[in-house]
Order: structure tokens, then C-alpha cells, then sequence
């Protein structure tokens, strides 16, 4: 039984929340009141870290409810060990959080914001893993070569797609990004890609697609997006404000005398 115990609002108001939208069962009491016999962790805020004895305590931060939750879902069944975050990379890479072997959490998010994501998720725990699979080339080396302060490894991600019954379009890359994180891979600080014809073709497609004049990035901006440098996006206007600059130049036919 999960237990809050807090005489702190914001604390008891964001845990039970969270706790409520879980579908988990728990139970709250006054911070100076007795604990149910078949308590199992307390979830309390700061002012009450030291009143509970043996019984595990975990301490919320108002701010961040779901990292107290987890830990504490965690605690309840028995799952302990680090937290892996999964990876599985793409133009919107699936993510999923796990505490031991529970799926604390799962996102899918376009792959310029994937990396302030899963740092967000990583330092709110100790010693955590990033497990990225190894498909998807170019993506994939974004997110390791851009994940510098975390263990990263790199997994074989065969397999790691199930399959998908009516009704969960859209779920394959978060069970996938689940699977990843279940699977051990080799440990890597980078990962150097040397785009193919057909991947800088792709990026040329895509800026095309893209833009409001219908015109594709040139060879040399699509290598620097396969490289991480830059977004589609940014890309795309540093091509018009290279355009732009042509057409400002003076013809050699006009050398400005009449």
C-alpha cells in the first residue's frame, strides 16, 4: 500500500493527482497520524522526511509529483534497479522510461525536442541508461552523438517492432522503444555516419517539402542536417539567405558607372 503523508498542498494535491490518474491504489493520513499496518512505502514532502522510521519513505518534489510516483510504484512492486530510458529513433522517436521492469513512462516527440526530453528524464535519476536502437541511421547517431553526459549504449533493434492489432495505430514505436530498453547493447560516446546518395535524397525531399517555394537545400546543407548541425527547418533558411545574397550582388555587366 502506497501511503502520502503530508501537511504540504502542493506536494499532497500534484502526488494524489497522479496517483488517481494511475488508477493505483493508496491511502493518505495525517503526517502525525499512525500508518496503516500493511504500509509499504510513504510518499511525504521535505518537512517530513525523518518521521516515519523503517518504513520506506520517498520525498516529493511539489514541481515533479510523477518522479515521487514512479519510485514509488517501483518500491510497491519489488522492481528496484536504475532507470533505462529506450529509444526508438526516427523522424518522431518513440521513448519509454523504465524503473526496473516497470514502464514508468512513454512519449513520441519530434526528434528536435527528443534529446531535452530524455536529459529531462535522465537527471531525475540516479545512474540512468539511454538505450537507442541502431536502426534508423542518421537519427540515431543525432541522439547518441548529442547525448554527451549520460551512459549511452547502442542496441541491435531487430525484432523490437511488434505487431499491431486494430486499434493501436501509432503505439509500434513506443513498444519498440520498450523493447530496446529491455535489451542490453555496447556502450558508445559517438556514432559517425557518412550519409548515403539515398539518405541525402531523402533530406533534399523532405526540405522540399517543407518549404513554401517548393525549392530543396543543395548537397552541402542536406550533409550538415544528416550530421546534427542543423534542422530542416534551419536549413532551409540559410538556403534562402544564401539566394538572398546572390540576388543582391552586382552583374558583372554593371560595374555601377553610366
Amino acid at each position: 500500500m502506497i501511503v502520502v503523508a503530508t501537511s504540504d498542498f502542493e506536494v499532497y494535491h500534484g502526488v494524489v493527482n497522479e496517483l488517481r490518474e494511475r488508477g493505483t491504489t493508496f491511502t493518505t493520513v495525517e503526517p502525525d497520524e499512525e500508518l496503516p499496518d500493511h504500509t509499504d512505502v510513504v510518499v511525504t514532502g521535505p518537512d517530513h522526511v525523518d518521521d516515519f522510521g523503517a518504513v520506506p519513505t520517498i520525498v516529493a518534489d511539489p514541481d515533479a509529483p510523477r518522479r515521487a510516483v514512479d519510485q514509488a510504484l517501483a518500491a510497491v512492486r519489488g522492481d528496484g534497479g536504475r532507470t533505462i530510458i529506450g529509444v526508438d529513433p526516427g523522424r518522431n522517436p518513440g521513448i519509454a522510461v523504465l524503473t526496473g521492469e516497470t514502464v514508468v513512462a512513454a512519449f513520441q516527440v519530434p526528434l528536435g525536442d527528443a534529446v531535452d526530453l530524455i536529459r529531462r528524464e535522465a537527471d531525475e535519476a540516479p545512474s540512468p541508461i539511454v538505450r537507442i536502437g541502431n536502426g534508423s541511421r542518421l537519427e540515431s547517431a543525432k541522439l547518441v552523438n548529442e547525448l554527451d553526459t549520460v551512459r549511452v549504449e547502442l542496441v541491435d533493434e531487430t525484432g523490437t517492432t511488434p505487431y499491431l492489432g486494430t486499434g493501436t495505430r501509432g503505439m509500434g514505436d513506443v513498444l519498440a522503444a520498450v523493447n530496446i530498453a529491455r535489451r542490453e547493447g555496447d556502450v558508445v560516446d559517438a556514432r559517425e555516419i557518412e550519409p548515403t546518395e539515398g539518405e541525402l535524397q531523402v533530406i533534399k525531399d523532405r526540405s522540399r517539402e517543407q518549404s513554401e517555394e517548393n525549392r530543396a537545400i543543395d548537397e552541402l546543407l542536406a550533409r550538415r542536417v544528416a550530421a546534427g548541425e542543423l534542422t530542416i527547418d534551419e536549413a532551409l533558411a540559410e538556403h534562402r539567405d544564401d539566394e538572398s545574397e546572390s540576388d543582391l550582388e552586382p552583374s558583372d555587366a554593371d560595374d555601377g558607372r553610366d
